[in-house]
């Protein structure tokens, strides 16, 4: 690559980093240039972590730029090199596949999702536009082959690349117990029996997890050669957990979140406490200041504070456990409780089309988070038939029942999306609930551009009580610390 060419590319990546969240400025960009000058680009893996040491704050950040830097750092470019010894079939592949994971062969792992890919990760394919097999390059990288489409034609174009389609043919999670056997036969000399078995279990796990991740990253990086870096890395690199939407978050991403609680937990203590010290001084009392500056020629160098000693506040929390909010409602209820300690007390109540109280259950959830809210649709009375949300019911029965719970030191969060499926939208018990609460605040998890589409009533409670965007973690923890009294 050219000066040019390679500033470019850095330039690039930089703005790529930054559409997922990554703090990338003219400085980071700077220091990776020189990085890159330093090392060189002979060793690829060096390059991933200079480049890493220059731009990165923080391990969260990594996973994101792993899968950036795969895509704008290739190892390399268009279809594998066909050997004579690879594998044909899916179940040769997996003997490969199994010798290379006990033998510790990262490089022959890697070789083999590539060659994974090539057999059945094609697809698309339209007669004539290729250019038979495609090497390391040249037509090669658009054009894919014959082999590679798994359509029997050396002259068919493929339009893309599928790593589900790959492993869904491979199936490696059928190699874990011939893997997990073999390794503990290989590995684990000096070891008792049960030892010997965990070992081997987790090993089997990583090796399939990783050969399952380089498929991934060879299909992204087959598929950026197709349709462009830019649109790849925008749509196929994951965003850092902090980003990720709480609606369309999958089972691994929501692990994920989950054990994010109680680091963000503390940071946000912290900042709330912060906020409650520089509270507790007041502001300025302007009439007992111009006086006391009198004795100084009318010049304040003494201000005087109104004195507040503010207690701390009440909260209570009120979710929608219904559908896709089921998973923001679960995960703010797991971060108030580990904030806890910053009020004076913490109330959870669920609904779907009736209200229950549920502080116990969320209690008992910061030791074993799995499934809460699974837990709770299971053991609360929420719904009297069917999971879809009645706002109408849901706020009736919580004034009905638990309206002394509201008092002037309560703030209220109320968790949901405003979606009432052609119910009622009970405005009126939303403004009892506004009137005798201090603060009501309402976070919504979809786009406010959604707001009011559809069965959605959340433009109309937006006018009785301030309602926020609130889809991500990032979006969430900025609102806990912003909206919540001193």
């Amino acid at each position: 690559m050219t000066p040019h060419a390679v500033a470019s590319r850095l330039v690039e990546f930089a703005h790529a980093l930054r559409e997922h969240g990554v703090a990338v400025g003219t400085g980071e960009t700077v220091d990776a240039a020189a990085a890159a000058e330093a090392v060189g680009f002979a060793d690829r893996e060096r390059l991933r972590e200079a480049l890493a040491a220059s731009v990165l704050r923080g391990s969260a950040q990594r996973p994101v730029f792993d899968g950036v830097f795969d895509l704008y750092f290739p190892a390399a470019h268009g279809t594998s090199e066909t050997a004579s010894d690879d594998p044909e079939t899916p179940a040769q592949l997996r003997d490969r596949l199994l010798d290379a994971l006990v033998a510790g062969d990262d490089a022959r792992v890697r070789a083999l999702a590539a060659t994974g890919i090539d057999l059945f990760g094609g697809y698309g394919a339209v007669a004539g536009g290729g250019q038979g097999q495609g090497g390391h390059g040249g037509e090669g990288a658009q054009g894919g082959t014959g082999q590679a489409g798994g359509n029997g034609s050396p002259a068919a174009r493929l339009s893309g690349w599928s790593a589900y389609q790959a492993l869904s043919e491979v199936r490696p999670q059928a190699l874990r117990a011939r893997l997990r056997t073999a390794i503990r036969d290989a590995r684990t000399d000096g070891l008792d029996g049960e030892a010997a078995e965990a070992l081997a279990d987790r090993e089997a796990a990583a090796g399939i997890a990783s050969f399952t991740e380089h498929v991934r990253a060879e299909a992204r990086r087959r598929t950026a050669e197709l349709r462009g870096r830019d649109r790849i890395a925008r749509h196929a690199v994951a965003p850092q957990t902090e980003l990720v939407s709480f609606t369309s978050a999958t089972a691994e991403q929501f692990a994920e979140m989950r054990r994010a609680v109680q680091p963000l937990s503390r940071k946000l203590a912290t900042r709330l406490a912060a906020r409650r010290r520089r509270a507790a001084r007041g502001r300025i009392d302007l009439r007992r200041t111009v006086r006391r500056s009198l004795a100084t020629g009318g010049v304040p160098m003494r201000p005087v504070m109104r004195r507040r000693r503010p207690g701390r506040p009440e909260l209570v929390l009120l979710c929608d456990m219904s559908g896709s909010v089921a998973g923001f409602a679960q995960f703010t209820l797991l971060l108030t409780q580990a904030l806890s300690d910053q009020f004076s007390k913490v109330r959870s109540f669920a609904f779907v089309s009736r209200t229950d109280e549920i502080t116990d259950l969320v209690r008992a959830g910061r030791d074993e988070p799995e499934n809460l809210a699974e837990r709770i649709v299971a053991e609360a009375n929420l719904t009297t038939i069917g999971m879809s949300s009645d706002y109408d019911g849901a706020l009736q029965t919580f004034t009905d029942g638990w309206g002394d719970v509201l008092g002037p030191r309560t703030s209220v969060l109320v968790l949901g999306d405003g979606r009432t499926n052609g119910a009622p939208p009970n405005l009126a018990a939303l403004r009892g609930i506004a009137g005798r609460a201090r603060h009501v605040y309402w976070l919504n998890p979809e786009r406010e551009s959604s707001w009011g589409t559809g069965d959605s009533e959340a433009h109309r409670y937006a006018r009785e009580v301030p309602m926020f965007e609130c889809r991500t973690i990032r979006q969430l923890s900025r609102l806990v610390t912003r909206l919540l009294p001193e």
